[in-house]
């Protein structure tokens, strides 16, 4: 479909300019924000011509592209930008549509997928989940048993807690990061590791 101007009002027409109709937000179904631009863009258009100056022609027709664009993704069809001031014909696909936002929320608590057929690194990725694991279990415990002596079991518990609070952040953020994801696996895991012992201990 193309975009034209009618007098001082945005028309649809279908190929080569038949039936040409008025941009109607309730037929076409795009929003009365998008049409009542599309007709302010075109009384505008209407009053600038081709000697009124490049900057004036440049900018009506800045404008008649970017609106092309949204009435393009709206509608999910490609729009012909016919160029009031010049005449020139642009061919306006439209963007791809924004995933829904149920999509959105699972892709970022899921995080995105790999590509398709990119290896796992499973021994290498379990072998640093391993080794930062027993560092996490012995740092818990260390400071677990450190605190019972010096204080109480409860100030144990206490500190546990905190040190956890302040890691989880972390490693939810990294949770799907090439590499770091690891680390973050290996790191929960020790978290919970260390609690049973951080529990015989204190108590």
């Amino acid at each position: 479909m193309e975009l034209r101007i009618r007098g001082e009002r945005a028309v649809l027409a279908g190929p080569g300019g038949e039936q040409a109709r008025e941009v109607d937000p309730h037929k076409l179904a795009i929003g009365s924000d998008l049409a009542q631009a599309l007709h302010e863009w075109a009384r505008v258009a209407s009053a600038v011509s081709a000697d009124s100056g490049a900057e004036a022609g440049a900018v009506v027709s800045q404008r008649g592209r970017q609106l092309a664009g949204r009435l393009a993704s709206v509608m999910g069809t490609t729009v012909r930008f016919v160029d009031p001031v010049t005449g020139a014909d642009t061919v306006v696909e439209p963007a791809p549509r924004a995933e829904a936002r149920s999509r959105r929320f699972v892709r970022s608590v899921l995080g995105p997928s790999g590509p398709p057929g990119e290896p796992t690194p499973w021994l290498t990725g379990l072998t640093v989940s391993a080794f930062i694991a027993a560092v996490v279990v012995v740092a818990m415990l260390a400071l677990a048993s450190t605190l019972v002596r010096q204080t109480s079991g409860w100030l144990a518990l206490a500190g546990s807690v905190i040190v956890t609070a302040g890691i989880a952040p972390s490693l939810w953020l990294i949770r799907r990061t090439p590499i770091l994801r690891w680390v973050a696996y290996g790191a929960a895991g020790g978290v919970v590791i260390a609690w049973v012992g951080v529990l015989v201990i204190a108590l």
